[in-house]
């Protein structure tokens, strides 16, 4: 009787933890209702919660609720298109989303609005004076999802996905320290690329104070032992492609605004920038100003240690709430623009864009969180070789394609942790911001959390990289 009774409390107690974990699993497209194009980026988000994800380049998303939620509202969002709502239990997978356009009448609103900035710049220093009443104003922590791929024009050379928690002192704390970042997991992690990079193998040299003068074809590959590559080529990732140079760093251009030399700061913002008011646009029933960012008067450097990150002229657009001037999105791009710049992007890179981001911003508790972020640079990886005399014009292609490489990293947040008893606790644990360090793999841990869906093409790309070897078993 009595063990009977030990097996039935066990599966009770066992039940309500599945229960306690159980999730709803809303997975769809979302699609132009004119066009019937694939929308990406649309914001895909319970109602009153932290809990979302966005839309990949098909349109497609996957989205994992807690089924405590199911009687709350899903949203899907996307500006400039009319909202999609429906409750969590009512959602239909196997119907696609479509949203239909909703814009405002520019003219109209700049004739009503008194008192009111009327030019895109105007409109861009208010939105910077209002950032102490916009952004979070407290302590809090994020956990989010990384998605760090690296490759050629022809192939994936690399990939790394990681569960991420984010810290930040809020806003207002003037005396702030930089936001800090914990990789809690590794979900994958593939890398097939060369490692006969010398020309980081120098820079590596440079760095540990070896050969200030030192260049890469000084070097001798045959008398370099690849394991000390591999040192520099791990030493290069989180020096160019860490989650810390990212959050503290210019590029995060409304959170870090009031940093020395900031790229979006109210002194100097419109020396570096040119913004023209375009249109009004509306995302989820709010008006939002659509602003357009070029070039300005002076060129742009981000001043980046070791590196020649200076001579860019800016790209792009920003989106501004018109009720309370908060950031909603930003896209923007920085173009090689001096002929120094231009000359080095172009031999390098293939390519004057250098650098590309994407931040999107969610509303919570009437204050604006990271929400979405892009991040793409090229990146310096295996120039190759320089002798082509033999190279016919195919294989010079070829040769051209595996030379040039570029990172894309993308985070989505979602969820926000402002209880200060679980900030302080986990604050005060060890934090280590290595998203590329090899960890187990955690079944448990990855079946209940919220990540990006890939692309269709990323996919097949990926596919291919699982199958072939890894960097750090040379």
């Amino acid at each position: 009787m009595l063990k009977s009774l030990k097996y039935t409390t066990i599966a009770l107690i066992f039940g309500l933890m599945q229960q306690v974990n159980a999730q709803v699993e809303l997975k769809n497209k979302v699609v132009d209702f004119m066009s019937f194009a694939p929308i990406e980026n649309a914001s895909v988000y319970v109602q009153n919660t932290t809990i979302g994800s966005i839309s990949n380049s098909d349109g497609k998303f996957v989205l994992l609720v807690p089924q405590k939620h199911e009687n709350d509202t899903l949203v899907i969002s996307s500006i400039g298109f009319k909202s999609f709502k429906a409750p969590v239990k009512e959602f239909d997978n196997s119907t696609e989303i479509f949203l239909e356009e909703d814009v405002a009448e520019l003219d109209e609103i700049v004739l009503i609005a008194e008192n009111r900035p009327k030019t895109g710049s105007d409109i861009v220093l208010r939105a910077l004076k209002e950032l102490p009443e916009t952004l979070p104003d407290s302590s809090y922590l994020q956990k989010g999802f990384v998605r760090h791929k690296e490759r050629n024009k022809r192939e994936f050379k690399w990939l790394v996905e990681s569960a991420i928690t984010l810290y930040d002192e809020g806003f207002q704390n003037d005396r702030r320290s930089p936001l800090k970042i914990h990789a809690d997991e590794v979900r994958k992690s593939y890398d097939l690329r060369d490692v006969d990079s010398l020309l980081t193998y120098t820079s590596y040299l440079k760095n540990n104070g070896r050969g200030r003068n030192l260049k890469a074809k000084d070097l001798d590959r045959s008398t370099i032992k690849t394991s000390e590559l591999v040192k520099a080529i791990k030493w290069n990732d989180t020096r160019v492609n860490g989650m810390e140079s990212l959050f503290n760093g210019k590029l995060n251009l409304m959170r870090n605004s009031e940093a020395f030399s900031a790229l979006f700061d109210e002194e100097s913002v419109t020396r570096t920038h040119h913004f023209k008011l375009d249109t009004v646009l509306v995302e989820n029933g709010r008006k939002l100003y659509k602003i357009e960012i070029s070039k300005g008067l002076e060129y742009i450097d981000l001043k980046t240690k070791g590196i020649f990150n200076g001579g860019f002229n800016a790209k792009g657009w920003i989106y501004i709430y018109w009720d309370n001037f908060a950031v909603k999105k930003v896209e923007y791009e920085l173009i090689a623009a001096s002929a120094a710049q231009k000359s080095r992007s172009k031999t390098l890179f293939d390519t004057y864009t250098n650098h590309k981001l994407v931040m999107s911003y969610m509303e919570y508790n009437d204050r604006m969180y990271l929400n979405y972020v892009y991040y793409e640079t090229p990146k310096l990886v295996n120039v190759g070789s320089d002798d082509n005399k033999n190279r016919t014009a195919e294989q010079e292609q070829i040769a051209k394609e595996n030379r040039y490489y570029y990172t894309v990293q993308e985070i989505l947040f979602t969820e926000i942790l402002e209880d200060k008893v679980v900030v302080n606790k986990t604050l005060s644990q060890d934090w280590d911001p290595d998203i590329f360090a090899i960890k187990p793999y955690n079944k448990e841990f990855w079946k209940n959390y919220n990540v990006l869906l890939e692309s269709e093409e990323e996919e097949q790309l990926i596919q291919d990289l699982t199958q072939r070897s890894s960097l750090y078993k040379n």
